[in-house]
């Protein structure tokens, strides 16, 4: 199959899309990027990687951070982890106060935000303090993105923990039914934290091989998780990997993926690739606008997908 001439009929087809949709400016330090910018990368199981668009430009991976600390929270405590999160879809948006307070704190999945603050807290209980628990999940992203550099953008978690009055209150509801154990202001900063994590949709796609392969980097060889861990990491994916749009993600694209609202969407197509686009003007939902019709057209034209 000819990736190189698909990702370029690709590029060529999303560029009436442009100007649509609103980056996330309820984060300051995210505001003033320019919206039209693409990039999509894929990264076979032999390394190849095929590119088009703006491929080495660093944005911030936002909420596929949470794919991360997931997979990391699993590592340490198995299923034991289920105890203090969900793996259903929330059907609402993924800064939901309401139906946290319902369901007496325990988040639906670790996808949305409550959840992915349940999952760092559970990383500081394995590391207590804030500093060390982000360098575990930035050195893991490192390990599996086979990329040193990658670290945070100082100004956008600083950015983030100025204006994150509503993640804050998410926390302390939390507290409140004893489902956060370490200090809010520390869990909530580390989330923060990882989720102002740099990186290009060459990274990214590189970093989704290990969940494509059944938890084993295949081109190290380096066993991360487990199969069964992998198989419920990629089902998370497919079911509430995009908030509220997680369903209509997988009806149009047909494939496990998680997104952030930096505009970064990365998604697996089981023993063949990871994927990663970036395009950061959002829908309604939170999810890069451009970015899911191209995983859309992606899968359309080479006909690889779940289903």
């Amino acid at each position: 199959m000819d990736y190189n001439a698909i990702l370029q009929e690709i590029a060529e087809e999303v560029k009436p899309l442009m100007g649509q949709g609103k980056v996330a400016d309820y984060i300051p330090a995210l505001a003033n990027i320019n919206p039209n910018q693409f990039a999509m990368t894929i990264t076979l199981f032999d390394g190849t990687q095929y590119s088009v668009g703006s491929a080495d430009t660093l944005f911030s991976i936002q909420s596929i951070s949470k794919l991360y600390t997931f997979t990391l929270a699993l590592k340490h405590y198995g299923y034991e982890l289920y105890k203090r999160i969900g793996r259903e879809p929330s059907g609402n948006p993924f800064n939901s106060l309401v139906q946290l307070e319902y369901e007496h704190g325990i988040p639906r999945n670790p996808f949305i935000n409550a959840g992915a603050i349940v999952v760092t807290d559970a990383l500081m209980d394995h590391h207590p303090q804030s500093d060390i628990a982000y360098n575990e999940i930035r050195d893991f992203i490192r390990l599996i993105a086979d990329e040193t550099t990658i670290d945070r953008d100082e100004i956008v978690a600083r950015s983030e923990m100025e204006h994150g009055y509503r993640n804050l209150a998410l926390a302390n509801l939390m507290k409140s039914f004893g489902n956060i154990n370490n200090d809010i202001l520390d869990v909530v900063q580390t989330y923060f934290n990882h989720c102002a994590i740099e990186m290009n949709t060459k990274m990214l796609s590189r970093s989704m091989l290990y969940l494509a392969n059944h938890g084993t980097d295949p081109i190290n060889g380096e066993v991360y998780i487990t199969p069964q861990q992998a198989k419920r990491i990629n089902a998370v994916m497919l079911t509430c990997g995009h908030y509220d749009a997680s369903g209509d993600f997988a009806f149009h694209v047909g494939l496990p993926g998680k997104s952030g609202v930096g505009g970064g969407i990365v998604a697996v197509i089981p023993k063949q690739m990871g994927i990663a686009v970036w395009s950061p003007a959002l829908n309604g939902q939170g999810n890069s606008l451009v970015g899911t019709h191209a995983l859309e057209l992606f899968t359309t034209k080479t006909g690889l997908s779940i289903f």
